[in-house]
């Protein structure tokens, strides 16, 4: 119960990464609203932890605005805020990829953390307390090859997180990323442009421990992180990786 009291919201909590963390949460005692995207995972979620479940387009300012009021009214004051929701283009030659794909990943993966902070930041200022996790990727750390705009997004939200981390410290505000190698989630068979025994075996092979992250790993991580035991821990971007970027 190491998040008992806590107030959460998680973006992209309604499948994996995010869900997991939500699950974790939920189990450590906190309240959580799960928003996503797609409000039926969320909602799905919800139900099974009993969070609150609501849509959200984290690229969109005034869906964000109204997510962040939504959780004041359900949650009361904000203690974690979890930036998870993400995606990718296809693997492609960098100058290959199109310019609303490159769009739609800045947007999701960098403008929703601007956004979040942006409506969700100043109480806890105000408040002197809180714990901001950003999700962000091996990749933004050991970029792979024909990835390059998704990696460059996860490079920009990890600088984010140290920029952030050292401007909010003196106001009581942590704020740390963690780094997953590629998992069960919807995006694995982006990241690898096909999901077959063949290709998963050649990313596994790149991984020392030789499995893939699991949300489960994700919300032990994310657990630690945002409660009072890692109150001296802001602006690190912790490897979840198995051992990837060694």
């Amino acid at each position: 119960m190491r998040l008992d009291g806590k107030t959460a919201i998680i973006t992209g909590a309604g499948s994996g990464f995010g869900a997991g963390i939500a699950r974790k949460f939920a189990t450590e005692g906190a309240r959580v609203m799960l928003a996503d995207i797609n409000l039926e995972a969320a909602q799905a979620v919800a139900a099974e932890i009993g969070g609150h479940a609501r849509h959200v387009d984290v690229s969109d300012a005034a869906s964000v605005a109204s997510m962040a009021e939504a959780a004041r009214q359900c949650l009361g004051p904000l203690d974690i805020l979890v930036n998870n929701a993400g995606v990718t283009h296809l693997p492609a030659a960098l100058d290959e990829v199109g310019e609303a794909d490159f769009d739609r990943v800045f947007a999701v993966n960098c403008k929703s953390v601007y956004l979040t902070a942006r409506v969700l930041v100043g109480a806890m200022r105000a408040r002197g307390a809180g714990a901001i996790l950003n999700v962000a990727s091996t990749a933004g750390l050991s970029p792979r090859p024909r990835l390059s705009w998704y990696n460059a997004s996860k490079g920009w939200m990890i600088t984010a997180t140290k920029a952030m981390a050292v401007e909010l410290a003196p106001h009581g505000v942590r704020v740390n990323a963690i780094c997953p190698v590629a998992g069960e989630t919807p995006l694995l068979k982006s990241f690898m442009g096909e999901d077959t025994p063949e290709m998963r075996r050649k990313f596994l092979s790149t991984i020392p421990i030789g499995r893939f992250s699991t949300p489960e790993d994700m919300g032990n991580t994310a657990a630690f992180l945002c409660s009072d035991e890692a109150s001296m821990i802001t602006g690190v971007a912790l490897e979840v990786d198995g051992g990837r970027c060694i």
